[in-house]
Order: C-alpha cells, then sequence, then structure tokens
C-alpha cells in the first residue's frame, strides 16, 4: 500500500481533498472560459441569477473584451459575491437576495431586469448567466399574487420532500419571469444561456426554474404535484394554474426561436474531477451517480450498506477505494409531538442515517457536502463520519436516532466537531458525497 498510504494518513484531509477538487471543477472563472460568443453590432445585456451569479459575472467581466460595451444585472445568494468583485465591482451590477425562501430583494432584483429586457433589438445579445438556487433568488409573483404566498407555498415545498424538478415545476407555474417567461420577453435580441447545473439529469428546464428556456410541464402537472404533497394553495394560485392562466411559453413557441443554451459545469464533471484525484493517489474510485435521489436518510442508509459489503467482503469493490455519488437529496420535515427541531440540512441527515446504518464499522469515513458551501441555510457545507462517530457520540451522551429525529444534523456534528465549513464557494452543482473505504 505504500503509494497510497502518505495521503490515506489522513482520511478526513483525503476526504477533504476530493471536495475541494469537486468545487474547483465548478469554478465560473474556469468552465465560463471559451463559452462566450463575439460581440454583436447591438448591445450586450448580461442577465441571471444563482447561487454561482456572481462568479459567473465576474468571470464573464473578466473575459469579455474592454473595449466592448458591456451591462446588466445578476442576482445571487446573500454573501455569495466575491470580495475581489465587492473591492472593486466591474460591468455588470450583482445584487443580493434571500435563499431559499425568497424575499423582496429578490422580487426587486426580477422587476428590475422584467425592466431590462424590454425594447431590444435584433442586433443586441442577451447572456443568461443560470445556476442552481435562482428560483428563489429571482421570484416574482405571477398575477394576482403576492410575495407572501410565493414564500409560504415555497416553504411548504421545502418541508414536503418533493425532488427539486417537481418543486421548481411548481414554482415556475406560479412566476411571472420563471419557466421560459424571461426568455420569450427578450425577444428579438439573440439571447445565450450559460449554466451551472445543479439537478439530476442537467435539465435546463429544472435549472432556477428555467427562466430562460421552454417548459415542457404544465399547469396541470404543477396542480398534481401539489396535491400529492398536499401543499396549501392560495385560491388565486389555485385558480391560475386550474384555468391556464400560468401557463408558461412551451417548445416550438415562436418567440424563442434562435436561442442557444448550454450546461457548462456539471455534477458529473464534478464527481470526475474528485475520482481522478483520488486515483492519482493510488486509491480506486467509483461514481455510483450524479443523480440520486430520495430521503436523505434513506440514502445514507444505503450508501453504508454498500461501504460495509466492501470492508466486510470486498464486493462489489475492493478497498482500499473511494465511493462517489451525487444528486439532489430530500428532507421531509417531521416534527414529534413534544419535540423541538433542530438544525440540518440535507448533506448532515444522510451523515446521520450513514453512521447510524455504519454501525461503527471499522475503516470507513464518509464525507457529505453541499458543492455551493451551504448545507440547508446552516453555516457549514457539511461533516464528516468516522469509524468512531457513534462512540464520540455516546460520550457526549448524544443519540444519533435523537438527532435524527430532530433534524438536528448540524447540532450533533457541531458538537463532535466534524462540520466542513468552507464558506461560499461561488459555485453550485449539487450534493456531493464520498466514502473512503480501506
Amino acid at each position: 500500500m505504500s503509494p497510497v498510504a502518505p495521503e490515506l494518513c489522513d482520511p478526513r484531509a483525503f476526504l477533504r481533498a476530493l471536495f475541494e477538487a469537486a468545487v474547483a471543477r465548478a469554478q465560473p472563472a474556469q468552465v465560463l472560459a471559451g463559452q462566450l460568443p463575439a460581440p454583436p453590432r447591438g448591445r450586450t445585456l448580461v442577465i441571471g441569477a444563482g447561487k454561482a451569479g456572481g462568479a459567473m459575472a465576474a468571470a464573464l467581466d473578466a473575459l469579455w473584451p474592454a473595449d466592448a460595451p458591456l451591462s446588466g444585472l445578476v442576482v445571487t445568494r446573500y454573501g455569495h459575491v466575491p470580495e475581489a468583485w465587492r473591492a472593486k465591482p466591474g460591468r455588470i451590477e450583482v445584487v443580493e437576495a434571500a435563499h431559499p425562501v425568497p424575499d423582496a430583494a429578490g422580487r426587486d432584483a426580477a422587476e428590475r431586469l422584467l425592466s431590462m429586457v424590454h425594447g431590444l433589438s435584433a442586433d443586441d445579445l442577451v447572456i443568461a448567466l443560470i445556476s442552481g438556487g435562482g428560483s428563489s433568488l429571482l421570484s416574482l409573483p405571477a398575477p394576482g399574487l403576492t410575495l407572501a404566498d410565493k414564500q409560504a407555498v415555497n416553504r411548504e415545498l421545502l418541508a414536503s420532500g418533493a425532488a427539486i424538478g417537481e418543486m421548481n415545476c411548481v414554482r415556475k407555474h406560479l412566476s411571472a419571469i420563471k419557466g421560459g417567461r424571461l426568455a420569450a420577453l427578450c425577444a428579438p435580441a439573440k439571447l445565450l444561456t450559460l449554466a451551472i447545473s445543479d439537478v439530476p439529469g442537467d435539465d435546463l428546464g429544472v435549472i432556477a426554474s428555467g427562466p430562460t428556456v421552454a417548459d415542457a410541464s404544465s399547469c396541470a402537472d404543477a396542480l398534481a404535484i401539489i396535491d400529492r404533497y398536499r401543499i396549501d394553495l392560495p385560491p388565486a394560485a389555485r385558480a391560475g394554474l386550474e384555468s391556464g392562466l400560468f401557463e408558461t411559453p412551451k417548445p416550438g413557441d415562436p418567440r424563442l426561436d434562435g436561442h442557444q443554451a448550454r450546461v457548462i459545469a456539471t455534477p458529473q464533471a464534478s464527481l470526475e474531477a474528485a475520482a481522478a484525484l483520488a486515483r492519482s493517489f493510488g486509491v480506486a474510485a467509483y461514481i455510483l451517480s450524479d443523480e440520486i435521489e430520495g430521503e436523505s436518510r434513506d440514502i445514507g442508509r444505503m450508501h453504508a450498506a454498500l461501504a460495509r459489503a466492501v470492508a466486510r467482503r470486498g464486493s462489489p469493490f475492493a478497498a482500499p477505494c473511494v465511493i462517489l455519488s451525487g444528486g439532489e437529496t430530500t428532507v421531509t420535515v417531521r416534527q414529534m409531538p413534544g419535540q423541538s427541531l433542530g438544525r440540518g440540512g440535507r448533506a448532515g441527515e444522510f451523515l446521520l442515517g450513514c453512521a447510524l446504518a455504519l454501525q461503527a464499522q471499522p475503516g470507513i469515513w464518509a464525507l457529505a457536502a453541499d458543492t455551493d458551501g451551504i448545507d440547508g441555510v446552516e453555516d457549514n457545507a457539511g461533516a464528516i463520519v468516522s469509524p468512531d462517530t457513534l462512540a464520540r457520540s455516546a460520550a457526549l451522551s448524544r443519540s444519533l436516532d435523537h438527532s435524527l429525529a430532530r433534524h438536528d444534523a448540524y447540532g450533533h456534528f457541531a458538537a463532535l466537531g466534524d462540520l466542513v465549513v468552507t464558506g461560499p464557494t461561488y459555485t453550485n452543482v449539487n450534493d456531493f458525497r464520498a466514502l473512503l473505504v480501506l
């Protein structure tokens, strides 16, 4: 094992290095290079939204010719504007708003974006910079709805256990800007959408609820999701969906003719970057999938079962190895009677389920983190599980079962000193999970 021993002397540092490689692969400054067209005869307007929005705007501004006109507005999450851009802003305005529940700043930014795209000509170019988180950051309620209505529906969706595609289907049909509506308003200008994917399948219609691409889903689809998860809808919202008033621009809409859209960073590419780093250290790496969805704790148990099989039987993989996966799991919030809710996100809940199912199996470490640097609404990206997680928890009189019942992954792993804290990474390619088996 001599080729790998130096790197595996510290499994935690090894897993952190894999996570950092995955994040680095999706940095806007890297993935935007070579993606930009030549300046047009008319104006170039940059619009966009997402957790990577600030870094994407900065990268585009640096790549765009200094003597070519450039202006626009991009909205990102509070605290996700790169420090260098704060110190010296460029030609594109970057504003901040709330995530995951929208606020007035996001609504105001959406209104400004709509006003900016009015009156464009066929000689003009619009570049849309889209990344995960844009659904809440670019929130403009459909006619008859209020921001409070959107906030209430969003909170219920987040707690329902609905998959990201389902949530965004509802969000786009209750919006005045998403689901291709923003693209339709850009006509007759040329529109190029450059997206960083944070969704399983890299569907441009799901990333940030697809403000600049045609929407194949329907009001009926949105209603079915609402009813499936028993979401309480304001009367005006239900009426708009049932009547078809809130229908979105569909594929083939002539207002979207000639528009181009590309995904420039994906969860799969980031997983491959992590796998390549592991292999460079002499550790076999296996990517399960970049599209794993489901209840976080259950996905954690599934990963643990696989890792235990490797450790105990050498099947389906031989140790030492690292097992990688991505996607977007969900947390269905269940509050037990007389029990307060804790703090946590998808990555932390995955790890609680994983640690319980690992049963203190020797030789297995796990890291799960969100590539945007924020697990849910907390200040950590994720956490790490080690073979002694159960023992150290017991020594602190902390029960993993109790923490899981309260959705208190943050509190549990903070007490153990096992949080992974990176701060905002200025990109977002969804969940990252790595299990190291020695």
